[in-house]
């Protein structure tokens, strides 16, 4: 059964769902595994949902289902394992050819004016297929079920330079100001998500409100904090690289690096980093309290308190499980790609983040369902859960 008793309630766990394009997949693996861990008909173990941007469209798939986690679970899961690109978005020769056309018109020419193109990939396809797939309105209704105490949406606004964390939840929760960043109570919809992972250059920014907005793991520096700050506990985290100690030994290179290797480091420091950042910040933070003599805490005006995080990250580098999969992508963006360098080992990390295939996705899914079981017994243990049953 979970945390808690009748007289003291169970602590609320946060689940933090980061950035990656494609990557994604692998935390859908993670949730069903989840799933099937927990005890049949269970509620839903994550009541705070945080994502950024591939992320957020997972989050805002479970806030849609929190009051049914099990069948959530599986919706995704069927959706990424049916996944191409032609469904997130334009890989047609005929697409591909004008984005192509209308960029070296506007650097032949000039520029444009105000019809310089905005981004590499038209994705019209993930906005219908999404509008298709969510009803934004049974966010709230989660809400009021008591299913669901808050969805954070992040994205990075261009012309601020702050980042924003839209946040849907009970009436409780307050909008907040730091440095750089903050929090602001809205009505999720799908221009949230899609502004939330607008990859630069590649996607084109979703203006919400006043602003322009793009994928919401550039700046965002806390992504555990931001689940803190919705009132967690105790904070899930999936992961979407290979963490290991193991530093890379430096060779001697001859050849200038390719554009690909280069817009694959540059999205590996925005998806990958910060929350790999925060855990060792948390870390820190969490001996730092340990330290301190409880009675010195609790004559002061801080709120410091130990939070208990667990990380589930691949064991296998994505970036090598996508060079695999690479010649799956449609012909037109091969050739698109080609140009720049991605189908070399070295631009590996840029195909990992586009390779939107079944079959890279459904390798990623199983992977992250393996991580997950492989740490079964401490997954448990922390969701404080006991005997589950069948897959989801």
């Amino acid at each position: 059964m979970f945390w808690g008793s009748k007289d003291t309630p169970a602590p609320k766990t946060g689940l933090v769902l980061g950035g990656g394009g494609a990557r994604a997949a692998y935390q859908v693996g993670v949730l069903r595994a989840v799933a099937k861990l927990l005890p049949r008909n269970s509620p839903n173990p994550f009541p705070i949902v945080c994502g950024a941007s591939a992320g957020a469209i997972n989050a805002a798939a479970l806030a849609v289902y929190a009051t049914r986690f099990r069948e959530g679970v599986f919706q995704i899961h069927r959706v990424w394992s049916n996944f191409q690109s032609q469904h997130v978005f334009r890989s047609d020769a005929r697409g591909i050819a004008l984005s192509g056309l209308h960029w070296l018109s506007a650097m032949m020419l000039g520029g444009l004016g105000e019809h310089n193109p905005h981004a590499l990939l038209d994705r019209a396809p993930l906005r219908k297929l999404l509008t298709e797939l969510l009803s934004f309105d049974e966010i709230q209704n989660s809400i009021d079920a008591g299913a669901l105490h808050a969805l954070s949406i992040t994205a990075s606004g261009y012309n601020s330079g702050q980042s924003v964390t839209f946040f849907q939840g009970v009436e409780a929760l307050r909008p907040w100001q730091r440095v750089r960043r903050c929090g602001v109570r809205s009505r999720i919809t799908l221009d949230h998500l899609l502004a939330s992972s607008a990859i630069p250059f590649v996607f084109r920014a979703i203006k919400v409100n006043r602003e322009f907005f793009g994928d919401g793991s550039m700046r965002h520096i806390e992504p555990i904090g931001t689940a803190l700050q919705l009132g967690a506990d105790r904070v899930f985290v999936i992961g979407v690289r290979q963490e290991t100690d193991d530093v890379s030994p430096r060779e001697r290179v001859m050849n200038y690096p390719s554009m690909a290797l280069i817009a694959g480091h540059v999205l590996n420091s925005i998806f990958l980093d910060n929350i790999a950042i925060d855990m060792e910040r948390r870390d820190l933070i969490n001996k730092a309290v340990a330290m301190i003599p409880s009675r010195h805490i609790d004559d002061s005006d801080l709120t410091l308190r130990p939070v208990e995080v667990l990380m589930i990250s691949p064991s296998e580098d994505i970036g090598k499980i996508a060079q695999r999969h690479a010649h799956r992508l449609p012909l037109p963006v091969r050739y698109l790609l080609r140009g720049v360098g991605a189908p070399n080992r070295g631009g590996s990390n840029l195909v990992s983040y586009l390779l939107f295939e079944k079959e890279y996705c459904e390798e990623l899914m199983a992977l992250g369902y393996k991580d997950t079981m492989d740490r079964k017994d401490e997954v448990m243990t922390f969701l404080g859960v006991s005997g589950g049953e069948t897959p989801a």
